[in-house]
C-alpha cells in the first residue's frame, strides 16, 4: 500500500468493475487515460469470480510499452475518503495480486494523480498473455463469491460501450462467451 494524502479527498481510476459498481460515493467523475498500461484479463480470480479449484479471470492493468487504458477517474470527497480507501483496500487487495499505486492520468482538463490498482506480475495469480479463446473458455464457466465470471465480463463490456470507451478485446470476449454459454 502507498501513503495517500486523503485530507482533501482523492481520485481513483476505474477500468473494470469499478466502472459499473464503484461501491463508494462519487463526488465527481471524468473520462481518463492511463498511458503505458493495458486492461487485460491477466489475473486468476480465486475469490470474487472463481475459486481456488476453478479460477475465473478478472481484469488488471498490465504494463505494456505503447499501450493505454481508457477508463474513469472517480473523485472521493474528503468526508468519505477514509472509509472509501479502507473499503477499496479490502476489495482490491484481498489476495495481494494487485499493487496499490498512484498513477498520473490524462483527462480533457489536464492530468491528475489517482489511486490505481495494477497487477503484480510476480504474483501466482498473474496469467498475462492468455489467448482470447482461453480467456473466453475460462470466463464462461467460473463462479466465485461475487457471482459468475460472465456477469463481470458482460457488465464491464456493456459499460465500456455505453460510455464510448470501447475495448475491442472485451467486446470480442463478451460476444464469444455468449456463444459458449448458449452451447452449454
Amino acid at each position: 500500500m502507498v501513503d495517500i494524502d486523503i485530507s482533501n479527498g482523492f481520485w481513483v481510476f476505474g477500468y473494470g468493475s469499478l466502472l459499473w459498481n464503484p461501491g463508494f460515493p462519487v463526488a465527481q467523475q471524468k473520462t481518463a487515460r492511463l498511458v503505458g498500461w493495458h486492461r487485460s484479463f491477466c489475473m486468476r480470480s480465486i475469490h470474487h469470480r472463481g475459486t481456488v479449484e476453478d479460477p475465473g479471470l478478472v481484469l488488471a492493468l498490465d504494463r505494456q510499452e505503447g499501450a493505454h487504458c481508457d477508463g474513469v477517474a472517480f473523485f472521493v470527497a474528503a468526508e468519505h475518503a477514509a472509509e472509501t480507501l479502507a473499503e477499496l483496500r479490502e476489495r482490491e487487495l484481498i489476495s495481494s495480486a494487485y499493487l496499490e499505486t498512484i498513477q498520473q492520468l490524462e483527462t480533457s482538463e489536464g492530468t491528475l494523480d489517482a489511486v490505481t490498482y495494477v497487477i503484480d506480475t510476480l504474483h501466482e495469480q498473474y496469467c498475462g498473455g492468455l489467448a482470447l479463446e482461453e480467456q473466453a473458455q475460462t470466463i464462461s464457466t467460473a463462479i466465485g463469491g461475487r457471482g459468475p465470471n460472465t456477469e463481470y465480463l458482460w457488465n464491464t463490456a456493456a459499460h465500456l460501450e455505453e460510455t464510448s470507451l470501447r475495448d475491442d478485446d472485451l467486446s470480442w470476449l463478451a460476444d464469444r462467451v455468449k456463444v459458449l454459454v448458449s452451447d452449454q
